[in-house]
């Protein structure tokens, strides 16, 4: 009887030992496989206080949403170490310290100042062992700085190396490589300091009369617009655009979308078609016509999509974003409108889950209501196309069948941005006569 009392006795201080040390830290979760960096836009559990499964514990902002983060387990919040409005916050850093019922919280705040077990960060990689040519290379000045390239030389840079270099604003024609045959690798570029040439430039400016400025504002760079430039920019650099550019005549669309809006009408007075409807419905229609436009360059190989999942552009305060309409080739107009409303709504909102503005097929840009009669947009990789859509307004065209021989039309210009390496000049005009075919006889959509 004594035996089994110590036996209880000695469980529970084990039980109680183990529990004083199962504090853990929380660390950034990565929202989406793209996603490096996130902001915390707010805590929703004050530090000590308990929570369950399914409760929300913080609001995560990304790149492209606000997305709330949902706790797996019961626990308590025993120290958050990344406050409200935290930004740049590295995805796998700490950023909170967590236990559960009856644990000792009291050595929370040492735990939170303790370094991280994450992976090093790319400063400590520079002690990674390299090739002799590397190890032996001084360490750069400014007085050591390259000698910019002639124009139109080429710079060999490894991807990471070119990637922070945009980041950070570092002219690759500056930076001496130290890598393989003067190959430009990411030490370079950690190391890299401006030539005292540009810092004396920059002493002189910033030393004359401010007076001489004019008045300014300066906004911080979000995350979301920090991820749109990088991503644009590679983009319009990297991809061989070429552009299409159709007028097509929408006379039969307008009378049609009059028509379908009068029934719907009658049925819910807040269901109404919009002229970007049609042109969803249209895109489908061609893809599934031209599956070629419906692809994705990744690189080995060419990834043709068998269904049209369309990104659709929408303008936020924080920047654009493109939420997705799934499998529009298989809905209805009103389903589409449904849809893309309700995805318009939650993305300027910031409420967008990952799975709604990630992947995507084919993306649509329309800024005629903004009454832009023509533009082209920037392909958003890995998709082959983007369709930029102007205004539809009434133009005088050739008409002999008409006694004055000529007639007043609604015409919509179009330009279809594709990428060379997967679709071909000719499988791009193919796309844009079967879309321009869809919306002059709208009808062969229920076809």
């Amino acid at each position: 009887m004594a035996s089994s009392s110590i036996a209880r006795v000695l469980s529970r201080q084990i039980h109680i030992s183990a529990r004083r040390h199962a504090l853990t830290k929380f660390s950034m979760p990565a929202m989406s496989p793209t996603m490096t960096e996130g902001g915390i836009a707010s805590w929703k559990k004050a530090e000590g206080e308990t929570f369950a499964a399914g409760d929300v514990l913080l609001e995560i902002e990304t790149d492209k949403a606000t997305i709330d983060v949902e706790a797996q387990e019961d626990g308590i919040l025993a120290k958050i170490i990344a406050p409200d409005g935290s930004k740049n916050v590295a995805v796998g850093s700490p950023i909170a310290i967590m236990a559960e019922e009856g644990d000792d919280l009291s050595g929370a705040t040492q735990l939170a100042s303790e370094p991280s077990a994450a992976p090093p960060s790319p400063p400590k990689m520079e002690s990674t062992p390299e090739p002799p040519k590397a190890e032996e290379a001084p360490k750069l000045t400014p007085s050591q700085a390259k000698p910019e390239l002639a124009k139109g030389e080429r710079i060999f840079a490894s991807p990471i190396a070119k990637k922070i270099a945009l980041e950070r604003g570092i002219p690759l024609a500056q930076v001496k490589g130290t890598g393989p045959e003067g190959r430009i690798i990411r030490e370079d570029i950690e190391k890299y300091q401006p030539p005292a040439t540009a810092a004396s430039a920059v002493a002189a400016t910033s030393s004359a009369p401010a007076a001489s400025l004019p008045e300014y504002t300066d906004t911080p760079v979000t995350n979301m617009r920090r991820v749109i430039g990088s991503r644009l920019t590679q983009s319009k650099q990297e991809l061989p655009h070429y552009y299409l550019t159709v007028q097509i005549n929408m006379d039969k669309t307008m009378k049609l979308r009059e028509v379908f809006n009068k029934t719907l009408g009658e049925k819910d007075k807040a269901a109404k078609l919009s002229v970007n409807d049609f042109i969803l419905k249209a895109v489908a229609c061609a893809l599934n016509d031209v599956p070629e436009a419906n692809s994705a360059w990744l690189g080995e190989v060419i990834r043709q999509y068998k269904k049209a999942d369309i990104s659709v552009a929408v303008a936020t305060p924080t920047g654009l974003i493109t939420p997705i309409v799934k499998d529009v080739g298989s809905k209805g107009l009103a389903t589409i409108s449904s849809e893309a409303k309700a995805l318009a709504k939650k993305a300027r909102d910031g409420k967008l889950a990952p799975q709604e503005y990630q992947g995507g097929t084919f993306t649509v840009s329309n800024l005629g209501m903004y009454d832009i009669e023509h533009f082209t947009a920037i392909i958003n990789p890995p998709q082959s196309c983007i369709l930029a859509v102007g205004t539809t307004k009434p133009t005088i065209v050739p008409a002999p069948e008409e006694e004055r021989g000529f007639k007043t039309v609604n015409m919509m210009k179009v330009t279809l941005s594709s990428d060379h390496r997967t679709v071909d000049g000719a499988v791009g005009a193919r796309w844009m006569t079967a879309f321009k075919g869809y919306l002059e006889n709208p009808l062969t959509f229920m076809l």
